[in-house]
């Protein structure tokens, strides 16, 4: 019996055994394919990456990328570079023309390379090179890129790539001048006309603008007479900065003969050549027939001014074309010293005549206005004679014009569809009769009318988007204040009311706002348009109001940092720690002026009329605090417990 358990523990051992060695087998064979699946994996992963790596080539052209690129370039002379879009139909029209290419330079001796990359995909590549278009050809010398900006032909661009790679071969000198306080005056002074930036080396506006402006200065060099772009570190030459009233990156402006006058071009190489050449022409046309003037007045969509002078020597003549330099932007100038045009205008040499095309005449105004121009006429004076001129009774507001002509206030504008093609104009004027009636009535006021599609963000911005009516109007103030007619049928009697209600001050605003918060309880309040005078206004408290966009990068930076300061401040009663959409929202008070995003203004207690706006400082936590203690009017009265 003994020997039988014997034997059955000697047999149940060895089966455990045997169990125990196939779990292992088992678990050895599980350990195993994973490690084979990581490897496989890995394995594909190190032939991508390869795959990457190699320098593939497609019809002659080498295939280049953000994983590829740094290795191939290294060490090269000079490389060719296309950089594409696989969509895009130039591209696809060049390939043949590249490929070409890359077959002739690849006979050169020593051979060049000619690569091209995929611009949609290698997007690290595209950025470092400033690609923008396609196709963008570039030339790398010892890894420095050179603009190529030929035709896109197998001759010029072989030539090209030919000429810098020769070994002596250097980029050439930046044709923009730099200049400095010591040099400024000089250049500038004894320009005719000279465009000048006020940039940065930090500001990646100035970098993005940086080759744009290079290559217009190239081209403008180029013509007879040149036309100088120049550039002045405003970091460096901080003198130059405050002379001219440098505030942001990059400032330009344009100077003639030392005078100078705010450029308001475009910001890249064709839009600055255009510009350029447009403001190196004289300021004011020669006008040689009386037809020309015929057409202006019949057709035009614009106050006529015409100067009649003796000739270009004439003192008034120089007076008049100094006066429209100032003026050109807004203005299109004009002069003649033909006599027979002198006679159909009904004035004699030596006058400033502005007239108003058909459309804008009316029996409420004269047919023109004359000023006498001597030698001894200053030009702020002509310059001022036009301004106030310029404007008809009742002109056209249109997008374009808002800004330059349109800054008068108050301004009486009525929105309708305004439209003088030939089939609507009738409609058009038939309102406008109606706006004339009433603005004969108030000299004092600007009167316009608007197309109210033009101006559809202004119309719902006033709540009359939806009134039903066909014709609709404001009045804006002074203030930045806007009072809306209430919608009812439209007519002279009923707008004349409206002005004279705004004149006696019956009228109530329009405020643009965002809902009352319910809950404003937070350690920063927030101030919409309905709220701003009983929060931010308030007498007897201190208020820190920040004005934000909620697009806006430095807005959101700073959001952590102001929550903390309303944190800070929360035990101060007094005191109130404030924030306003100021895209959504208006600001009652014109006291408030915000020109960029974030703007924080101090409002004192029993001083509303005279807030401070912070300036200059970090806008961290300390600096903030620093600014709060600095004006605030009503010390704390909790203590910090020990």
């Amino acid at each position: 019996m003994k020997l039988r358990k014997a034997w059955l523990l000697v047999l149940l051992l060895a089966l455990t055994q045997l169990l125990a060695a196939a779990n292992a087998g088992d678990a050895h064979e599980d350990a195993s394919d994973t490690e084979n699946a990581i490897e496989e994996e890995e394995e594909e992963e190190e032939e991508e990456e390869e795959d990457d790596l190699e320098v593939k080539e497609e019809n002659g052209v080498l295939v280049l990328n953000d994983a590829n690129f740094d290795n191939f370039v290294a060490g090269k002379d000079t490389v060719l570079l296309e950089f594409y879009a696989p969509w895009c139909g130039h591209c696809k029209q060049f390939a043949p023309e590249y490929e070409k290419i890359a077959s002739t330079l690849k006979d050169n001796d020593p051979p060049i390379a000619v690569a091209k990359i995929d611009a949609t995909s290698a997007s690290m590549l595209a950025s470092r090179f400033d690609v923008n278009g396609y196709p963008t050809i570039k030339i790398l010398k010892k890894g420095q890129a050179v603009d190529y900006e030929g035709s896109r032909t197998q001759e010029e661009i072989v030539a090209k790539v030919r000429e810098v790679s020769q070994p002596d071969w250097t980029p050439p000198p930046e044709v923009t001048l730099s200049l400095t306080k010591d040099n400024f005056d000089d250049v500038v002074n004894n320009a005719d006309i000279i465009l000048v930036e006020f940039y940065a080396p930090w500001c990646g506006h100035c970098k993005k603008l940086a080759p744009e402006y290079e290559k217009a200065a190239k081209e403008l060099s180029k013509r007879s007479p040149p036309v100088p772009l120049a550039k002045v570190d405003a970091t460096e030459q901080t003198d130059l900065a405050k002379r001219f009233d440098v505030s942001g990156y990059p400032t330009l402006k344009i100077f003639r003969k030392g005078r100078p006058f705010d450029y308001n071009g475009p910001r890249e190489k064709y839009g600055i050549i255009d510009y350029m050449i447009e403001q190196s022409g004289p300021p004011s046309k020669e006008i040689l027939t009386q037809k020309q003037v015929q057409e202006f007045l019949k057709d035009g969509d614009d106050v006529v001014i015409i100067g009649v002078f003796q000739g270009d020597s004439d003192p008034g003549y120089l007076q008049y074309q100094d006066a429209a330099n100032n003026l050109r932007e807004d203005y299109k100038f004009h002069h003649t010293f033909n006599t027979e045009i002198a006679k159909f205008l009904k004035v004699s040499m030596g006058k400033l005549v502005l007239m108003q095309p058909e459309k804008f005449q009316s029996k409420y105004e004269p047919r023109s206005y004359v000023m006498d121009i001597q030698g001894s006429t200053e030009p702020s004076a002509i310059k001022e004679y036009v301004v106030k001129h310029a404007l008809p009774l009742v002109g056209h507001r249109k997008t374009s014009n808002d800004a330059k002509r349109y800054t008068k206030r108050p301004l009486v504008v009525v929105y309708y569809s305004v439209d003088f093609s030939f089939d609507y104009r009738a409609a058009t004027q038939f309102w406008r009769n109606k706006v004339l009636e009433v603005a004969n009535d108030f000299p004092e006021y600007t009167f316009a009318i608007a197309d109210e599609e033009d101006y559809a963000t202004e119309v719902k911005d006033l709540g009359l988007s939806e009134s039903g009516e066909d014709v609709n109007a404001a009045i804006l103030d002074e203030s930045g204040k806007k009072f809306a007619m209430e919608p009812e049928e439209f007519d002279a009697d009923i707008l004349r009311e409206f002005v004279t209600d705004f004149k006696k001050g019956k009228l109530k605003p329009v405020i643009k706002s965002q809902p009352v918060p319910k809950n404003n309880k937070g350690p920063v309040k927030v101030v919409v348009g309905k709220t701003f005078d009983a929060i931010v206004m308030d007498p007897k408290k201190d208020v820190l109001i920040e004005f934000y966009a909620p697009w806006c990068g430095h807005c959101k930076q700073l959001e952590p940092i102001y929550t903390d300061l309303g944190k800070k401040y929360k035990g101060q009663k007094d005191l109130v720690i404030a924030k306003m959409d100021a895209t959504a929202n208006d600001i009652t008070s014109d006291l408030y002026k915000v020109e960029g995003f974030p703007t924080i203004y101090f409002a004192p207690s029993g001083d509303k009329k005279n807030p401070v706006k912070f300036e200059g400082g970090d806008r961290d936590l300390e600096h903030l605090s620093k600014f709060i203690d600095e004006h605030t009017t009503k010390k704390s009265r909790t203590k910090d417990e020990l």
